[in-house]
């Protein structure tokens, strides 16, 4: 049979999404376990979430410097044993560090996971922060961080957090090179064994994976008593927050300009998030938006445009951004204003509200394909201590959304007055 390419395939409209919960048990020590079983092939991904992210430093760089260490050597194994004993199984093993958290991710084999705890467990338990070790890993960030200083687009985003948070908030410091050149041994181990060594945890398990995988993480993850690390907690007001102000780094040698224009905002406990994020999608949200359209199709200024929420633990932000060739800096600032000047006064058709929000609910359907997609979901909504049913009414609250929600956010968050402006290259 022929396939007729001129007809296209059959639709429907998705009415409800339903994602499975993640089932939850203690360990003997109270760890929590969040289990989300799924899948036809017998993988698994094992994640430890500790609170210990930037946020809890007492220097910049103890928790980034804390989370490349783990890996780098303990009692009885050395970096190298520690990677040739993942590679021997086939696992892969990721630690990363946010503003809030530091993790640790293992993708591999079901089979071969209780054989890798005995070590998970002792990195956590027993890193000693080697000094070579340390300043190899000072060295890398360096050159990278280097490398990164010389784009354009990055020192645009780090202009405008640290215009829209201050240089003493959590979410506005930065690791610059005299930092790292002045982080300490004795500082990455003491922010170590404040909040990781002894300290409790939370476990995401998610992919094909039975009752002897929890068996032997209760063995080797479960019977230790672990502590609370002792933290401070934060209150992220933005409505107390003046007007950051704007900023033009010029560079000469810059044959484009970064733009980043944006505010503080919400996350996603606000009310208002559902009727914002439908608005933001349709201003600069996907490839379909407003801003792609004017900016990129029909004036040509860039290869592409967006903007964006970013919700963080405490708060969030609103972040436009794009790179444009020199000339086109200021026009392409005034046919954003001109966007925002239109969307907070001009209802928006139904064709495009709908081709907007049918986005939106076909991205986040498409979202949830494997196990570990779905885990990624029940872990927002543990970690940001959301309701259950968060992702089991979003498809219902963003067809909710009326023309009219629209313009109110429009004019209520997107006043061009209220714009941290951050150009980097020239006007």
């Amino acid at each position: 049979m022929t396939l007729d390419r001129t007809i296209a395939p059959p639709s429907q409209i998705i009415e409800q999404v339903s994602i499975p919960k993640a089932e939850e048990v203690l360990l003997g020590n109270q760890v929590p376990v969040y289990m989300v079983k799924a899948g036809e092939q017998p993988v698994v991904r094992l994640e430890l979430i500790f609170e210990a992210g930037s946020r809890y430093e007492n220097h910049v760089g103890e928790s980034y410097f804390t989370s490349k260490m783990l890996s780098e050597g303990t009692s009885n194994y050395s970096a190298t044993q520690i990677s040739e004993q993942f590679d021997q199984y086939g696992a892969f093993l990721e630690i990363s560090q946010s503003v809030e958290r530091l993790g640790i991710t293992v993708h591999g084999l079901t089979k071969h996971l209780p054989k890798l705890l005995p070590l998970l467990q002792e990195m956590i338990a027993d890193s000693v922060i080697p000094e070579n070790e340390l300043q190899v890993q000072k060295n890398i960030t360096s050159q990278n961080l280097k490398i990164s200083l010389e784009k354009s687009s990055y020192v645009a985003g780090q202009i405008f957090r640290e215009q829209i948070y201050g240089t003493d908030h959590p979410y506005g410091k930065t690791l610059t090179l005299a930092l790292i050149e002045n982080i300490s041994r004795d500082a990455v181990k003491d922010f170590y064994e404040k909040n990781v060594k002894g300290k409790t945890f939370r476990v995401f398990i998610s992919g094909q994976f039975g009752d002897t995988e929890i068996q032997a993480l209760n063995q080797h993850l479960g019977q230790t008593p672990l502590e609370t690390p002792a933290h401070d907690s934060i209150v992220d007001n933005a409505d107390e927050i003046k007007r950051p102000e704007s900023v033009l780094l010029e560079r000469l040698d810059n044959v484009q300009s970064s733009i980043r224009l944006g505010k503080r905002l919400f996350g996603r406990t606000h009310p208002d998030f559902f009727k914002f994020i439908v608005t933001n999608t349709i201003f600069g949200g996907y490839f379909g938006s407003r801003l792609m359209k004017n900016i990129r199709e029909e004036k040509g200024f860039t290869y592409g445009i967006s903007s964006g929420l970013i919700p963080q633990r405490y708060g969030g932000y609103l972040v436009m951004g794009t790179d444009v060739k020199k000339e086109f800096t200021q026009q392409t600032l005034d046919e954003i204003v001109k966007e925002i000047r239109r969307l907070q006064t001009e209802p928006v058709d139904e064709d495009e509200m709908e081709t907007a929000k049918n986005y939106m609910i076909g991205s986040l359907v498409g979202s949830l394909n494997t196990p570990f997609e779905v885990a990624d979901r029940q872990k927002i909504i543990l970690l940001d201590e959301l309701p259950a049913d968060f992702y089991d009414n979003y498809i219902q609250k963003i067809r909710a959304i009326t023309p009219i929600d629209v313009i109110e956010m429009a004019n209520t968050y997107f006043k061009p007055e209220d714009l941290c402006e951050v150009v980097v290259g020239g006007k």
